[in-house]
């Protein structure tokens, strides 16, 4: 690369700085969370129109793209805006992708002083629903493709660009927009952002997620509940029976017992690029090292494995309990599970396996909600390397790489139905709060991530991309 070359890249990474420093990303921040766009609440439906009509479109038209809003096919859905700006044909197209929408607020469980749709300032940390989830991510990548424009006045490749609304629901009816707008969203690469760094002074990639089901256990045995004095040892617990039925689905360290639900993909090449990976650090809780999976290392749980989880349970009434034995028991469970295990036997799977262990009158009731499959591209993939190269020669140290994401999103939809090598790259840290009260940001890692977006698109304008 050429020292005038140099010199205009890093022109572009100053754009992002000096965007960030003059307080100008808080104060877009600011504008974006207090649209009150909860998908998971029905009042706030028109509101999620309203972003991408005042929030989104005026800004991506002014950087010259054509945008179109969309109605979701799905009713259970909120509109989705394309947008795209294709400088030459010829060109590589990048697609980028956000979602404006966010979890319930959770208002009244928010510390005192903060508000989800107010964003508030306390030292190093930027409060605010979607300030991490995922309004502050996409922001970073617009500023980002701004911050290219103002240096180099066009950026070099196509780019097109989709913000939905509906992602915090499972992304309803997008495998079917996606399907219906295959030709329209074509693209060489998806580069987007979602989720946490490992480490927040470190740049992470992910090309892929782990999936999500989510389902219902009930036992439902009788009409009402009996005293306990006059039918304790008459009557069977739906609670004891449903606390057994969970036990034989791992063991009592966490280790999954269902055959199924054992993946086959913990290859040798992905525990290479799992090996040293950091996943303890000072944002969040101590793991507990004695739970899950014995043989595996902490980052082959999380990232190469699948896990069980029990996200409610109830028999009777926890908050006024009675002296009765209860007529039913419920337990909300989830598996996050990793490319290796067929999505359409994890229930059927589940069904012969309480079956066997005794458990027949143990019922599955799957969620309403969709969750995402499982995904990942290989690292050593051409867009990989492009990208963390890129990342390492702005952060001055390697990014960490991940075959795929901990947690769920809708990256089948880019990588099943678009056929699109993935990369994912996030603007978040882990100790974040996303999905809680007082969700919130780094100023530093947004700092971090302008500078380092404004240097990989820089690069793919200058380069065309790995083989161009």
């Amino acid at each position: 690369m050429t020292t005038m070359t140099a010199a205009a890249r890093e022109g572009a990474i100053d754009h992002a700085t000096k965007y960030y420093e003059e307080g100008r990303f808080q104060s877009d921040l600011g504008a974006l969370v207090a649209f009150e766009t909860e998908s998971q609440n029905p009042e706030q439906k028109a509101e999620l129109m309203r972003y991408l009509r005042e929030a989104m479109e005026p800004r991506l038209v002014a950087m010259g793209f054509a945008c179109e809003i969309f109605a979701n096919p799905d009713p259970r859905g909120g509109p989705l805006l394309v947008g795209e700006r294709i400088e030459d044909p010829a060109l590589t197209t990048v697609l980028t992708y956000g979602h404006g929408d966010v979890i319930r607020a959770q208002t009244d469980q928010w510390r005192e002083g903060l508000h989800p749709f107010r964003l508030v300032e306390e030292g190093e940390r930027l409060y605010g629903r979607g300030t991490a989830d995922n309004k502050g991510q996409h922001l970073i990548n617009i500023a980002a493709l701004e911050a290219v424009l103002a240096e180099r006045g066009r950026l070099g490749f196509n780019v097109r660009i989709v913000i939905e609304m509906s992602e915090e629901t499972g992304s309803a009816g997008l495998p079917e927009f996606f399907a219906a707008q295959k030709d329209r969203l074509q693209a060489d690469v998806l580069i987007a952002s979602d989720g946490p760094r490992l480490q927040p002074d470190t740049p992470t990639m992910f090309m892929g997620s782990r999936g999500g089901v989510g389902f219902d256990l009930i036992v439902d045995l009788r009409e009402g509940a009996h005293h306990s004095g006059n039918w304790g040892g008459l009557l069977a617990d739906p609670a004891m029976i449903l606390a057994h039925a969970l036990a034989s689905i791992c063991d009592r360290r966490g280790q999954i017992k269902v055959p199924e639900w054992r993946p086959d993909s913990l290859t040798p090449a992905v525990r290479a690029a799992l090996d040293g990976l950091p996943i303890e650090g000072e944002d969040g809780p101590a793991i507990d090292h004695d739970w899950g999976e014995e043989s595996l290392t902490p980052a082959e749980r999380v990232f190469g494995w699948n896990s069980f989880a029990v996200l409610a349970m109830t028999s009777g009434v926890p908050e006024a309990p009675v002296n009765a034995i209860s007529a039913s028991a419920r337990a909300t469970c989830q598996l996050r599970y990793v490319v290796g295990t067929d999505p359409e036997d994890i229930l059927p799977a589940l069904r012969r396996h309480l079956d066997r262990e005794g458990f027949g009158m143990v019922k599955i009731v799957p969620m309403d909600r969709g969750f995402f499959k499982a995904t990942r591209l290989d690292p050593d993939h051409p867009w990989v390397k492009f990208t963390a190269a890129s990342l390492a020669r702005t952060a001055g140290k390697p990014p960490h790489i991940l075959p795929n994401l901990a947690g769920s999103l809708p990256n089948d939809s880019f990588s099943e139905i678009l056929g699109l090598p993935t990369v994912w790259v996030p603007h978040s840290y882990r100790g974040c709060s996303q999905h809680a009260p007082n969700e919130h940001v780094l100023k530093p890692v947004c700092r971090d991530a302008l500078r380092a977006m404004a240097g990989l698109f820089w690069d793919i304008g200058e380069t065309g991309g790995p083989g161009a």
